[in-house]
């Protein structure tokens, strides 16, 4: 078995799985495939040049974000561990398969945005912001009721302005706000 640290982008292709395993753990696996592609000087195209299947399994902390975040059909990077597993098939021929025990796994921002909404540890009682690109505050959306259960996200609608290259100024200054403990913190 070859084990190596690779980044494969690609879309995931089936929907992923989430397990509980005997030893109390929990596991999610889903498929994902990369195409490779290259241009083709000669005709003046781009060509696809093969496609690459692989197993992702996510465990630990990465096994709730991806459960919550990724769907089949999304376009993924994923970075981790290469395994490739060799093993015999129902009709007794040997198979191979690749497979990449995930250290990190998100949505390729060249082909797709998304939204944040960070999980802190310590913290969950205090308000988290949803991050949207959007121009105007009637277009805030509120998060999930679901993420407010959980402390995930905030229950208010959340606005942020965003800048274009037109723009000749930030949206908004950053603000100097007091907090609890008399430091000063910049609110950006």
């Amino acid at each position: 078995m070859y084990e190596a640290h690779s980044t494969v982008i690609g879309t995931v292709i089936t929907e992923p799985v989430r397990r509980d395993l005997s030893t109390g753990e929990q596991m999610l696996t889903f498929r994902m495939a990369s195409n490779a592609r290259r241009f083709d000087a000669k005709a003046g195209e781009w060509t696809d040049n093969g496609t690459l299947y692989l197993t992702v399994s996510c465990w630990r902390r990465l096994v709730a974000g991806v459960d919550q975040s990724l769907h089949r059909g999304d376009p993924v990077i994923a970075y981790g561990q290469l395994r490739s597993n060799e093993y015999r098939g129902k009709d007794g021929t040997d198979r191979r398969d690749l497979e990449m025990r995930a250290i990190a796994v998100g949505p390729d921002l060249a082909r797709c945005h998304a939204s944040v909404v960070r999980r802190s540890e310590g913290l969950r009682s205090l308000p988290h912001a949803t991050v949207r690109n959007i121009s105007d505050a009637g277009s805030a959306a509120l998060p999930k009721a679901d993420d407010a259960a959980t402390g995930y996200a905030s229950t208010d609608p959340v606005a942020v302005a965003s800048t274009t290259v037109a723009d000749p100024v930030p949206a908004r200054s950053p603000d100097v706000v007091p907090s609890t403990d008399g430091a000063e913190q910049i609110d950006a």
